[in-house]
């Protein structure tokens, strides 16, 4: 019993020790980490020129620089991302935040940490996302790929997906994920604080409601 109780008391401060990485990110860390990601998967050798491709044709990219999946104690997976929608004139629209969760979240250990990037190649696919909660695996009639070793960006699963994902670990290298049952939510909250004045998602993405200066970068970053 007391080994026992020794373990869930060692379990309980590793946890404790892994919850700030989630709570400190704040609106601006959010778009600077998405910029760092999408400089990695365009530096990946392991499907550089596989995500240069389907990034040509995306329609919008959604962008989780984080998504932490733990288990031990309670299992799930949490991150905070942006979405950006490619606009008629090839330029890329000011972020809007999102937040990805799935399974039961609460203090986990073994916490890790995924960067992951979907790229939205329908309109069908953006219009779920911006609608309301999108589930994967929960919206019929939205397929999704998780890019993974063997699948070239030519090939049939690729070509007629609505979304593709590419995901890499904190070290660069690409890993498995499982997204079925991961809701996609808008944090209305973020947009409030990050552009001085409330604006919905849609509107930021869709109607270029609202412009913040510090987002260039990631902008440039997407359309070069």
């Amino acid at each position: 019993m007391g080994r026992r109780l020794s373990l869930m008391a060692f379990a309980l401060a590793v946890a404790l020790a892994a919850v700030p990485a989630l709570a400190q990110v704040d609106e601006q860390q959010a778009v600077n980490n998405a910029a760092n990601t999408v400089e990695r998967m365009k530096a990946n050798t392991s499907f550089q020129q596989d995500f240069q491709a389907q990034m040509q044709t995306a329609r919008a990219v959604l962008i989780v620089p984080n998504l932490y999946k733990g288990g031990f104690i309670l299992g799930g997976q949490y991150g905070n991302g942006v979405l950006l929608v490619r606009q008629a004139n090839g330029s890329w629209s000011y972020p809007a935040f999102y937040t990805l969760e799935g399974g039961s979240l609460g203090l986990q250990v073994g916490i890790e940490s995924t960067g992951i990037l979907f790229i939205i190649r329908s309109e069908k696919a953006l219009d779920a996302i911006l609608s309301s909660q999108f589930k994967f695996g929960a919206d019929v009639g939205i397929t999704v790929v998780v890019f993974g070793a063997g699948m070239g960006a030519a090939t049939t699963p690729n070509l007629t997906a609505d979304i593709v994902a590419f995901a890499v670990s904190g070290v660069g290298l690409y890993v498995g994920v499982s997204l079925e049952g991961t809701a996609v939510s808008p944090r209305e909250s973020w947009n409030a604080a990050y552009y001085g004045r409330d604006v919905s998602g849609r509107a930021v993405v869709l109607d270029n409601a609202a412009t913040n200066t510090r987002a260039d970068r990631l902008r440039d970053i997407l359309a070069h």
